[in-house]
């Protein structure tokens, strides 16, 4: 606990219970040369307010850049000062955005589907067979009409594997105008900017931004599997 708020605690008893400065000391208890202490420190009013002037003027200047410039100007405070006061006015800087909400502009930039084969969602569904072997299935979506153009089950994807089954459910539903992935090595993989499928766009990002269009799908699609 600071001095200054042991002070006010002893001069709230005081008040309340009409005693003495020794009594209300005892009583807390607090060191009455602590109480009595008055501090011979000059004031810091002007250089809370130089501290303010330079975060006005150059915003992205953290306490330690602000403490280089005091120094320069000629006053004689260290880094410890400068970042105590930098605290209490509040002028701290958040280093990084989070990445919840850099998904989150992520997927408010997207424009809806208004049209059927406009938009497809791409992603895997993961399971495990009796024997433990694990199981990959390719999920394809249409964002519109909630169609799902491919399920392919397969032990291992490779990007040249996502490519030909993608073409060939466009030779048969037709090409979309633009597929939606995370930035998995099948879907960022050098071989898709050769053969028809290259016209396509994709809209990729940071992380797995696909998985709320198309939990639903996966989570229906592995039951159904176990049932089997």
């Amino acid at each position: 606990m600071k001095p200054a708020r042991k002070r006010q605690l002893v001069d709230h008893a005081r008040s309340t219970w009409r005693v003495s400065i020794r009594r209300a000391c005892r009583a807390l208890p607090v060191d009455r040369s602590t109480y009595h202490y008055r501090s011979r420190r000059a004031g810091q009013a002007e250089l809370t307010e130089r501290i303010k002037e330079i975060a006005a003027t150059r915003v992205r200047y953290g306490y330690r850049r602000i403490h280089v410039l005091l120094r320069r100007e000629g006053w004689p405070v260290n880094a410890k000062r400068v970042y105590r006061l930098y605290r209490e006015l509040g002028l701290q800087l958040r280093n990084k955005t989070p990445k919840r909400r850099v998904r989150a502009k992520l997927r408010n930039d997207r424009c809806s589907a208004t049209r059927s084969n406009e938009t497809w969602a791409m992603d895997f569904v993961h399971d495990q067979l009796a024997t433990g072997r694990k199981l990959r299935v390719l999920t394809i979506l249409d964002i519109f009409s909630r169609f799902s153009p491919a399920l392919e089950p397969r032990f291992n994807f490779s990007g040249a594997d996502v490519v030909r089954v993608l073409e060939g459910v466009c030779k048969e539903v037709g090409f979309p105008a633009t597929i939606r992935v995370d930035q998995g090595s099948e879907f960022v993989s050098a071989i898709w900017i050769f053969g028809p499928i290259s016209a396509v766009s994709r809209s990729t990002s940071p992380g797995p931004e696909n998985r709320p269009t198309t939990r639903s799908l996966n989570h229906s699609t592995a039951s159904s599997g176990r049932s089997v």
